[in-house]
C-alpha cells in the first residue's frame, strides 16, 4: 500500500509525493477512477480535480501538456490554468476559477489516458468536480447533466461508438449540448500595433445545430465581451482611447460595456447602418461626440462575415476624425472552412476586408462558422 506524505513537506514536495502514490495506485489497481478515490480516501482534503491528476501521476504543467495534445496542440493551456481550477475546487473563498464544461470535456479524455498516457478509460466529466458541482454556472451544471444522462443512455443501449468514446480529436460540435456553446480556447496572431502582443486567446462559439444562426445568451455575450477585455488588456501596452463606437445596436452594447469597464467611461458614438442590396448608408440617427484632434478610438461590431461593413465604416469616422487611430474589437468572426479553430488569420472570411480597414489593433472574442450568430435579444 502506498504511504502518506510527510507531515510538514512543502506543498511542491506534497505534490510530488502523491503524484507518486497516485502513480503506485494507478499501476496496482489499473484505473484512474479507483485510484483517485484511493488518494481522497487517504487525504480527504484533496479535490476530487486534483486526486484526478494525481491518479495520472501529473505534476500540473504536466496535465496542461496532456490538456493541449488531446487538442491537437489548438489550445495553450498552462500549468497556472490548472492551479486555477483545482484551487477553486479546493476552496469556498472565491480564489481560483471554475473550468468551464469543454474544458471538463477535454480533461476528462486527458485524465482517462492514464499514467502513461495510453490508455482509454471512460471518465465522467462529472466526476472531476463531484464536491463542488453547486458551485459551477448554471449553463454548466445544465449541459453536464444533460451530457451524463445522454452518456447513460448510450451504454444501456450497447457497446460505445468511436463518437461516444470520446476519441483524442473529437468533432466537438457533435458532442456539446445546445446550451453550452463554448469551444476550446486557442490562440491566433492578429494585426496589431507595433511592438505589441500579435497572439490573442480566441474561443470557437460552437453551433449544435448547422446551417442555422447560433442564438447567443446573456451569458455567452457577457463571456465575449470579458475576452475581448482582457486581450486588450494583454496587447502588451496601455491602450488609451478618447471614444468607443458601436456598429448599429448589438455594437453599441459592447461599446458601451468596452467604454465602462475598459476606457474610463469614454465618450460613445453610435453608427446606425442601413443596408440594401447593393449598398450601405449611414442613418442620421448616427452618432459622432466631440472629440481631439487626431483621436483614437475602438470601433465595435458583432461580426464579421463578407460584407465589407468595418471598411465602410472606417472611411466615414476618418472623413469625419482626420488623423483618428482605430482599433476594432469584432465578437464573431467567421471561418473560410469548418474548422473554427483556424490556424492563420487569413483563414477567416473577412481577413481581407478587415487588413484592408488598416486597423491599429484588431481584437477578436471567438471564431463561428456561417450564416453567423443572433446577437441576445435579437439586437441589430
Amino acid at each position: 500500500m502506498p504511504s502518506r506524505p510527510g507531515i510538514g513537506d512543502s506543498p511542491q514536495a506534497q505534490g510530488r509525493k502523491l503524484a507518486r502514490i497516485g502513480r503506485d495506485l494507478w499501476q496496482e489497481l489499473g484505473s484512474v477512477k479507483k485510484s483517485a478515490i484511493g488518494l481522497m480516501g487517504l487525504h480527504s482534503d484533496i479535490p476530487s480535480l486534483q486526486a484526478y491528476r494525481y491518479a495520472c501521476g501529473l505534476s500540473q504543467v504536466q496535465a496542461a501538456e496532456r490538456y493541449n495534445d488531446v487538442t491537437g496542440h489548438q489550445t495553450s493551456l498552462g500549468g497556472t490554468t490548472i492551479n486555477a481550477w483545482e484551487t477553486w475546487a479546493r476552496e469556498r473563498g472565491g480564489a481560483g476559477s471554475p473550468p468551464n464544461f469543454s474544458s471538463l470535456l477535454i480533461l476528462a479524455i486527458a485524465y482517462g489516458k492514464g499514467s502513461l498516457g495510453v490508455a482509454n478509460e471512460d471518465i465522467s466529466p462529472s466526476d472531476l468536480i463531484a464536491e463542488a458541482y453547486e458551485r459551477l454556472t448554471a449553463e454548466d451544471q445544465i449541459s453536464l447533466k444533460q451530457f451524463t444522462t445522454a452518456n447513460s443512455a448510450r451504454r444501456a443501449a450497447g457497446p460505445p461508438t468511436e463518437l461516444e468514446g470520446l476519441p483524442a480529436n473529437p468533432d466537438w460540435a457533435a458532442v456539446f449540448p445546445d446550451d453550452n456553446i463554448t469551444g476550446p480556447d486557442f490562440n491566433l496572431a492578429v494585426p496589431t500595433v507595433e511592438y505589441g502582443n500579435p497572439e490573442i486567446c480566441v474561443y470557437s462559439l460552437l453551433n449544435p445545430k448547422p446551417g442555422q444562426l447560433l442564438n447567443l445568451s446573456w451569458s455567452s455575450f457577457g463571456y465575449g465581451l470579458e475576452r475581448l477585455i482582457q486581450q486588450i488588456k494583454n496587447i502588451g501596452r496601455r491602450v488609451d482611447v478618447d471614444a468607443c463606437f458601436g456598429i448599429n445596436e448589438a455594437g453599441l452594447v459592447m461599446a458601451t460595456f468596452l467604454a465602462s469597464a475598459q476606457f474610463g467611461r469614454c465618450p460613445i458614438g453610435y453608427l446606425k447602418c442601413n443596408k440594401s442590396r447593393d449598398f450601405i448608408a449611414l442613418d442620421p440617427a448616427s452618432m459622432y461626440p466631440d472629440l481631439p484632434e487626431a483621436p483614437s478610438v475602438v470601433l465595435c461590431d458583432f461580426e464579421v462575415k463578407h460584407a465589407d461593413v468595418v471598411g465602410f465604416i472606417t472611411g466615414e469616422i476618418r472623413r469625419r476624425y482626420p488623423g483618428v487611430e482605430i482599433y476594432f474589437a469584432v465578437f464573431g468572426a467567421m471561418t473560410k472552412e469548418r474548422n473554427l479553430e483556424v490556424a492563420s488569420f487569413d483563414d477567416l472570411t473577412g481577413a481581407g476586408i478587415m487588413r484592408a480597414a488598416d486597423f491599429k489593433a484588431i481584437f477578436i472574442a471567438a471564431t463561428m462558422s456561417p450564416p453567423g450568430i443572433e446577437p441576445p435579444l435579437e439586437l441589430r
